[in-house]
């Protein structure tokens, strides 16, 4: 079997047949001036106030899907699902939703028996699942947060100066008047 033409060939510069001697040469990798450092940001978590959840009854085969608010328990058959925690990555980023969760049974006695405590990521649900002959939970997602949208956004109250502008400033500032502010009437 023959290497297709120009698959190997003697380095740039060398004649055909001829080796490089010695080890080659490593590039000049120190900062030069004007060089700039670029390193990634690190991921930055959103927290979110309600988690969302996916549960199966095996039984029946029924599959729903409930909301909690972080820190409230919900019952899904004969598990209590509480969420500590929910985070998302801005939508800028790779998707990215985990969740500290805690699960109980609710035995036939009426107490409850803790039977997941620990993360839950909605990208792999097996990976840290809950372990139960009845039910599976797992988390899909979280919601909540969005992001702050401009016409929302109140711009913050100037101070109103009673003795009109400052010193060389002939034009007062956006939002402001030079009026001192009407006492309320009784």
């Amino acid at each position: 079997m023959q290497p297709r033409p120009g698959a190997f060939g003697p380095p740039p510069g060398q004649p055909p047949g001829q080796r490089p001697h010695g080890p080659p040469q490593p590039a000049n990798t120190d900062l030069q001036p004007g060089d700039e450092i670029v390193t990634e940001p690190p991921a930055q978590k959103l927290a979110n106030p309600t988690a969302v959840f996916s549960g199966l009854d095996k039984i029946t085969g029924r599959t729903i899907t409930f909301d909690v608010a972080v820190n409230e328990t919900v019952q899904f058959g004969a598990l209590q699902v509480t969420p500590r925690v929910c985070y998302t990555r801005p939508p800028t980023e790779t998707p990215n939703t985990d969740g500290f969760v805690e699960v109980n049974e609710i035995t036939l006695q009426g107490e409850g028996r803790r039977i997941f405590t620990g993360w839950m990521f909605a990208a792999s649900p097996g990976l840290h699942a809950v372990e139960h002959p009845i039910y599976d939970v797992w988390l899909v997602d979280c919601k909540g947060r969005s992001p702050p949208v401009a016409s929302d956004t109140t711009p913050p109250a100037q101070p109103v100066n009673a003795a009109g502008p400052a010193t060389g400033d002939s034009a007062a500032t956006p939002g402001s008047s030079n009026r001192t502010p009407a006492k309320p009437k009784r």
